[in-house]
């Protein structure tokens, strides 16, 4: 270690890991230990001395440190560093539920519901800042996140003034869970960080930003909400040129009061509109039309005047020389401001940064709104607010944007619960049964549904003691028809058939045309489209039965029709057979299918099909006055937008016709594939039909049967607690089954009594029973698990029940370690009871690939048609809705 007044600048690392958690039993602990994160600080240690940048005794390593030991060393490299300072964190993030700020969890982390400190145990990153900021006089500070909602820290970054010296990594978008991966090696951002930073002649930081992004996307990452895993970056200008690595020119830096390369003073440029007097002339400032996950608006008035006047007593302390020194490995150097494309994928923000308008003017961080819609309407709204945030109504005098807009899609069954029944559970969630913010996202300031009928069926049902209030628009934005596509080899002749008839009808004369044609529909309670084509199969005389029998297929149908489109090109048989109902728009616009050739379609318009119309609904919440006529102003102007020709325009382009008219917004727009009805189209669903369709969906089939695998075998220890592990996860899907549903539960591991033990008996149960029983008897063995053995006793179990039309699922929680258990003549035996059985199996695999092509437990879920679940799904979610549409639970 050098003495703080030595010649030569001081570069200092903290590398904080936490994978042993002491906490981690309910109510108050985490949800459980991260074995891989063991293996990140060693491994980030080896790749920053490897490629120069840190010396080995520069760099300072905690293994799961207690919150007094974390806080004592950040306070110490913070005093000490005078070049580099970087500061690593890997273990659980956490937010609270407004997500404007992001907790790091360590050691001794305790959550507290509903009391004044919650995240006990935990440094708040807008604390990490202050004290880095506050307390360093390091040239340059890189921040490295790699937890669960890591983009959170995104926002307050933005609220320090002094962040210019700040580069911030995050190895995920806001709001977003990720897989920490296989145990025995580093998560997979750290594991990717570390290879990238040993590349030949080292690396600048955005090039190691956008390779991060690069490498997630090879690789197929998904977060736990099933979304495109995409690592973030926020730097001010000229960071986007730090170079990391030990080859390169030695450039120093640029800084405030510094010198430039050939050690005189840069040329002055034209002052801010604010310029400091006690500071030099700042170098001039490029437009910066930097975008980025801008999170939910409330400013840090307090830190950020803290960090003013602690910064100013800093700087009036000039470096020795008069200028700041240059760190010896890690080189900076100025350059044009770089363009990040950081959009939020699944939930879809977008914001800008804040930080440059026109003719050097400087921004401030936009108000933020958030905006639900519809899964099929995800992508024509994100564009939509794409458009609009570059737009002049959202632009300033100055070049600033009056707004940034957050667009995400959830299910629309739960979103209309959610409003009716939860909305004092979606402002301040209390528990893990019921939280809106968790499973659907952030509170809405606006709502686009698919349907106004959606809307009505809130209204009609809404607890008189919610704290959200709907004002629905008097007309909706667009229209687009349901219908039926069918592929062009099968479709009807003459013309009056395309158009006019019942759906039924039309079902009936496709198979008489093609006795093997099917037709699919997508999920009734996911998206509004496959709920509204419900209402036309089941007719005026409610025929459930035969409706239901139209569109029967093995496994649970798509969730969104965009995914039923992508899905039928998987066979082409199936695709040259198979008819669609589908949003028309979708066969306009299309869908990313990554380059599958589809079966070209012909559209039919079913008479008894309402299309959807989506309406733009604003939400307002109690106690949500602060920022009130601000927020008015912006939701007015987006909708004014959205009515207007900027909306109007991206309508057209997807393929959406005028409300009122119903005629295409675009009229030369290219439609080979689809034939327009020439007769008027049925008006939209009222609410009686879309909830009686709804409910009918929901009871079919009668009540369930589920029997569960859980694999208790000594590998699960890893992957056993919290509400994520195996018991955890089987609790959790509990609330889909009711009183009159059957299930069972079987711990799976071969202890030399069988190759299993009952948890829970075959039967119906009280929830709260059910619960009981998996809390005491479900543990893990030290023993191996038997798949093979136990999966051919599930189809015993199962057959022995009898084929009386219930509704049956077995399920597998298991973590994918079957070795030679399930692999050979045993894996052949078990797809050959799994195809002849007719019972769909779910596996749930606690880890990344195990749903990969070819793995054995992929296999028997696509042969038994059911659905393979791991890392790259929200695992918990995704499982709780294979239960709900089997069992006839209230969740």
């Amino acid at each position: 270690m050098q003495p703080e007044d030595a010649g030569e600048p001081m570069d200092r690392a903290l590398l904080i890991g936490v994978s042993d958690y002491r906490f981690t039993k309910r109510p108050h602990g985490v949800p459980g230990k991260l074995p891989a994160v063991e293996h990140n600080v060693p491994v980030l240690h080896e790749a920053l001395v490897r490629a120069g940048v840190f010396a080995d005794e520069e760099i300072v390593s905690l293994q799961s440190p207690d919150f007094a030991e974390a806080a004592r060393e950040l306070q110490r490299v913070a005093r000490e560093a005078r070049g580099l300072l970087l500061v690593y964190f890997a273990g659980h993030g956490a937010i609270p539920s407004g997500g404007d700020e992001l907790y790091l969890q360590l050691r001794d982390a305790q959550v507290f519901a509903g009391e004044h400190t919650v995240f006990n145990g935990a440094v708040s990153f807008s604390d990490l800042m202050g004290t880095v900021l506050v307390t360093s006089r390091a040239d340059r500070i890189v921040v490295i996140l790699d937890c669960c909602f890591a983009g959170n820290a995104a926002r307050v970054w933005e609220h320090f003034e002094d962040k210019r010296r700040v580069v911030l990594l995050m190895s995920v978008q806001a709001n977003h869970r990720i897989d920490a991966g296989d145990a025995g090696t580093p998560t997979p951002y750290t594991k990717s960080l570390a290879e990238l930073l040993g590349e030949e002649d080292g690396t600048t930081v955005s090039r190691l930003a956008a390779r991060l992004r690069e490498r997630m996307a090879e690789q197929k990452r998904r977060t736990l909400r099933n979304e495109p895993w995409e690592p973030q970056l926020r730097a001010d200008a000229g960071a986007d040129a730090v170079r990391l690595g030990k080859e390169g020119p030695q450039v120093p830096l640029l800084a405030p009061g510094g010198t430039g390369p050939s050690g005189t003073a840069p040329a002055p440029g034209p002052p801010g509109p604010s310029p400091r007097p006690a500071r030099p002339p700042r170098p001039p400032r490029r437009r910066l039309p930097v975008w980025t996950a801008a999170w939910w608006r409330r400013p840090r008035a307090l830190a950020a005047a803290w960090s003013r006047a602690r910064r100013r007593r800093r700087n009036s302390r000039p470096a020795a020389g008069g200028g700041t020194r240059p760190s010896r490995r890690v080189l900076f150097r100025l350059a044009l401001p770089v363009l990040l494309a950081l959009g939020m994928l699944g939930v879809g923000l977008y914001g800008p940064l804040g930080l440059a308008g026109g003719d050097d003017t400087h921004c401030a961080p936009p108000l933020e709104l958030r905006v639900l819609t519809d899964p099929d309407l995800e992508e024509t709204f994100r564009t939509a607010a794409d458009a609009y945030l570059t737009s002049d109504a959202n632009t300033t005098d100055a070049g600033c944007r009056h707004t940034g807009i957050t667009v995400h899609s959830a299910g629309s069954s739960d979103v209309v619960d959610a409003l009716r029944r939860h909305t004092d559970a979606w402002k301040e969630p209390e528990g893990d049964e019921v939280n809106p913010q968790r499973d659907i996202g952030p509170q809405p300031d606006v709502w686009i549904p698919g349907s106004r009928a959606e809307v009505d069926r809130v209204l009609k049902e809404q607890d008189t003691d919610a704290v959200a209030e709907l004002e629905p628009a008097e007309s909706p934005l667009a229209y687009s028809p349901v219908v039926l596509a069918v592929p062009d080899h099968l479709a009807p002749e003459p013309l009056n058939e395309v158009t006019g008839r019942p759906l039924t009808t039309m079902i009936d004369a496709l198979t008489v045309r093609a006795g093997d044609a099917a037709v699919r529909r997508p999920d009734p309670e996911f998206t509004d489209s496959g709920l509204l084509a419900t209402v036309g199969l089941y007719g005026v005389a409610s025929a459930v039965a035969r409706g239901e029998a139209m569109v029967a297929q093995p496994g649970p149908p798509s969730p969104t029709a965009g995914d039923l489109l992508c899905a039928l090109p998987d066979d082409d048989a199936v695709d040259d057979r198979t008819a669609a109902l589908v949003p028309e728009f979708l066969l306009i616009s299309g869908v990313d299918c990554e380059d599958i050739t589809r079966a070209p379609r012909t559209a039919l318009y079913p008479a008894d099909v309402p299309g959807m119309d989506p309406v733009f609904v604003r939400v307002r919440w109690d106690d949500g006055d602060v920022d009130a006529t601000a927020r008015d102003a912006s939701v007015a102007s987006f909708h004014d937008w959205l009515a207007g020709d900027g909306g109007r325009e991206v309508f057209a382009r997807y393929g959406f016709r005028d409300p009122g008219t119903r005629e295409p917004l675009d009229e030369d727009q290219d439609v080979d594939a689809v034939k327009y009805a020439p007769s008027p189209l049925d008006e939209s669903a009222g609410r009686n039909e879309m909830e009686q369709a709804l409910s009918a969906y929901q009871a079919y089939g009668g009540p369930g049967r589920v029997l569960f695998l859980l694999d208790s075998s000594g590998s699960m220890a890893g992957v056993w607690q919290g509400p994520s592990g195996g018991p955890g996860l089987l609790r959790q899907t509990l609330g889909g089954l009711g009183a009159d549903d059957e299930y069972g539960a079987w711990s799976v591991a071969d202890t030399g009594d069988g190759p299993y033990e009952t948890l829970l008996g075959f039967g119906t149960h009280a929830r709260e029973d059910a619960e009981r029983s998996v809390d005491e008897r479900a543990r893990v063995r030290d023993a191996s698990a038997d798949p093979h053995a136990a999966l051919l006793a599930a189809f015993d179990e199962m057959e022995d029940r009898g084929d009386d039309g219930r509704p049956q699922l077995i399920v597998h929680i298991t973590d994918g370690r079957h070795g030679d258990r399930l692999s050979g003549g045993r894996l052949r035996e078990v797809l050959d009871r799994a195809e002849a059985s007719r019972v769909p199996v779910t596996v749930a695999v606690l880890g990344s690939g195990g749903c990969d092509e070819g793995r054995p437990d992929r296999r028997i879920a696509d042969v038994s048609g059911g659905r393979c679940l791991d890392a790259g799904d929200d695992v918990g979610a995704a499982l709780h809705d294979e239960i709900a549409r089997i069992g006839t639970g209230d969740d």
